[in-house]
């Protein structure tokens, strides 16, 4: 059996072939962690992976407490998304602390 025509990104069933002693073998990029792909899977599906591909950071927020202890947030977007088992995408959000000094901090009223 073989995979030629049948690669499938992610966990998918119905991408298997016969395998050797009659058992299944998978074209799924899920067979990778499960260690149950067809022989010829790097060769016929690896081939056409393509990874994830992301943009630049944007800008961080303003923090989120005017006064004392908050958080600043960023994000990024993807611009190419993982296919046939490429590489997932690294994380598109950050978070980080920050000390809210506006200007009327600790003024009593």
């Amino acid at each position: 059996g073989g995979c030629w025509q049948r690669c499938c990104p992610g966990r998918n069933n119905g991408c298997w072939a016969p395998g050797t002693h009659r058992a299944r073998c998978y074209c799924d990029s899920y067979c990778q962690r499960t260690g149950d792909c067809c022989e010829d899977y790097r060769a016929a599906c690896r081939r056409a992976a393509v990874g994830c591909v992301v943009g630049p950071w944007g800008p961080w927020s303003g923090c989120s407490s005017p006064c004392g202890v908050g958080s600043r947030a960023r994000s990024r977007q993807v611009t190419v998304p993982p296919r046939h088992g490429g590489e997932p995408c690294p994380d598109l959000k950050q978070r980080r602390g920050c000390l809210g000094e506006h200007p009327t901090c600790g003024t009593a009223r």
